[in-house]
């Protein structure tokens, strides 16, 4: 990336981590979706700079996602990247009008996360060996990503000082910067505890980590991949056919939850989104549930 396009990504950039307050791993994300573009720019406009492009060079662009193999899905995010850039332009008035209004997102439709019954994470619980290093920490881990919903990122930044066993919640750090207060269950507290006062103690803590919960073998906090790493053996292991990650436990805490009646906005506030329209998704898996019951149940479905 060079000139025009270089100075109004390290703009951008900054204006995603002052004015939005969005993560390192947001800023990424947006950055690659504005790469593509200027990627685009070079091959078939090279002249061109980010404020000179129409609709017509977006709707191009997009077609090219399509042709070079993008899903729906992918370009659809990429798209909205894209928007939000310009949009930040419009702030900056170095355009009149954003291009990127005037372009449609490929239709991806809704697609219903993965969900895990709890006899197959209890499966999964089951299979570590709490014999071997790391065993408890990783039972306290699962537990903790099921009984309260914490996103991945949310999992390996938590601290000590953030989980109150007495009053059972957890202060999360989320999306954007933005604290909420999450209830824990008692499970799940006490295999924090155990992992605490058994294994964690012993170790000998970096002095960046050392208010991390978890933490790998050598005192440090615990990388996402880890996790992702340590959630697909289990699934092998345990022989769960779906293609899951960390995630997965998110979506399957919000998901019991409403089956089992919980007040939608309350599963809102206890995953740290926005809007209700995010957490709706949970409704559709509800009505899936239910269908599939009666399905199975019912004399008149036989």
């Amino acid at each position: 990336m060079k000139g025009a396009w270089k100075t109004a990504a390290v703009g951008f950039a900054v204006y995603l981590k002052i004015e939005r307050s969005l993560s390192h791993n947001s800023v990424e994300a947006y950055a690659n979706d504005l790469n593509r573009l200027a990627q685009w720019s070079a091959l078939f406009n090279p002249v061109s700079a980010p404020t000179q492009l129409k609709k017509e060079d977006l709707q191009a662009f997009s077609a090219w996602l399509a042709e070079i193999g993008f899903s729906a899905m992918s370009q659809a995010r990429i798209i909205s990247g894209v928007r939000t850039f310009y949009k930040y332009l419009l702030l900056e008035d170095e355009i009149a009008e954003s291009p990127a209004d005037f372009i449609d997102s490929p239709k991806t439709g809704r697609k219903l996360p993965v969900v895990l019954s709890e006899t197959e994470i209890d499966g999964m619980i089951k299979a570590i060996d709490r014999s071997k290093a790391g065993g408890e920490r990783d039972v306290a881990m699962l537990e903790t990503l099921y009984s309260s919903g914490l996103r991945v990122s949310e999992l390996v930044t938590l601290k000590l000082t953030d989980v109150h066993f007495e009053d059972s919640y957890l202060r999360v750090l989320g999306k954007g910067n933005k604290e909420r207060l999450v209830p824990i269950g008692k499970r799940a507290l006490k295999h924090i505890r155990i992992y605490r006062d058994d294994v964690r103690r012993h170790q000998t803590i970096v002095n960046a980590s050392r208010d991390i919960v978890f933490l790998n073998a050598r005192g440090k906090g615990l990388s996402r991949q880890s996790v992702f790493l340590l959630i697909k053996k289990l699934a092998l292991e345990t022989g769960i056919q779906k293609t899951i990650s960390p995630h997965t436990f998110r979506h399957s805490f919000a998901t019991h939850l409403v089956e089992a009646g919980a007040d939608l906005r309350a599963v809102q506030e206890m995953l740290g989104h926005e809007s209700i329209t995010t957490t709706e998704i949970y409704t559709h898996l509800d009505r899936t549930y239910l269908a599939e019951t009666l399905n199975k149940f019912h004399p008149r479905s036989k």
